[in-house]
């Protein structure tokens, strides 16, 4: 389920209908990072960047201290309102009007919700954050409200997988690379400097995690064995909204998402190689 709506969610990142949005509000649209930061960070209010810095784990600080400003340009509440704008606008273009106002995109957006608000937001301060917020009347916006909330509800449990694991933010990077998620100058998206991936490489070596030396990092039998069980926790994590809906429910909603996630993949938008394995199966 999460491969099926993640690139519904992902398009606001990437397309160009958003960077308009983003651009009247006054982002610099030159790069995807300021709209991108702006837009997910927004459900959490006027959050400093250490605040988003902490829930968004992988970013490097620095760099996300570049791009939450403490001034920004906009009001969360203008960021918001602007968010739905870019998913209105980007649905229409990518999915097409006839799929935004079948009966199947309603039916899917009903079951999506179902399972989002059986989503629970303990401990899960992005799910928290996107839960709170009033849901749309059209059911495109639903749909992607929807896969906001489960998406964030995954990521929060995932990063309390990486810390039980003890993983921190660039060792969980670094060992994402060695299981082969991505090549590792995709993760020089998320700001940390050689020298910090380095050292971060360096104590999953202590630990017996990933090979040493040699480029690019491999993986050993013990640092995967410990990837699979971090992926395990965070699944486990992530079930409650799943067991709610049920198997019939999530299984309608998985037949249903078909055609929008095959328009979200085949619109050239999303990067082919990525640091989440968006269109891997």
């Amino acid at each position: 389920m999460w491969h099926l709506l993640e690139p519904l969610h992902a398009l606001l990142y990437y397309a160009p209908e958003a960077f308009d949005e983003a651009a009247a509000l006054g982002y610099d649209t030159a790069e995807r990072w300021p709209s991108y930061f702006a837009w997910r960070s927004a459900p959490l209010g006027a959050a400093a960047p250490a605040g988003v810095a902490s829930a968004f784990y992988s970013f490097s600080p620095k760099m996300v201290a570049r791009y939450v400003p403490d001034r920004p340009s906009a009001t969360p509440a203008d960021v918001l309102a602007a968010r739905l704008r870019a998913v209105d606008r980007t649905y229409r273009a990518v999915l097409g009007e006839d799929t935004v106002k079948s009966p199947e995109l309603a039916e899917a957006a009903a079951l999506a919700r179902r399972a989002a608000e059986a989503a629970g937001t303990a401990g899960r301060p992005l799910a928290a954050a996107n839960a709170a917020l009033p849901w749309p009347e059209a059911p495109h916006l639903v749909l992607w409200q929807a896969a906001t909330v489960l998406r964030e509800h995954r990521g929060d449990g995932h990063l309390a997988a990486l810390l039980v694991a003890g993983l921190d933010p660039v060792e969980a990077l670094v060992s994402f690379a060695a299981v082969g998620a991505a090549p590792e100058p995709v993760f020089a998206s998320r700001g940390w400097s050689a020298a910090e991936w380095s050292a971060g490489r360096a104590r999953l070596e202590a630990r017996g995690l990933v090979a040493a030396g040699g480029a690019p990092v491999e993986v050993t039998d013990a640092g995967r064995a410990l990837r699979a069980e971090v992926e395990r926790r965070t699944d486990e994590l992530a079930a409650a909204p799943w067991d709610t809906l049920g198997p019939d429910g999530t299984a309608r909603l998985a037949e249903l998402l078909g055609g929008p996630w095959l328009s979200a993949i085949g619109s050239g938008l999303l990067p082919a190689e990525n640091t989440l394995g968006i269109g891997k199966v």
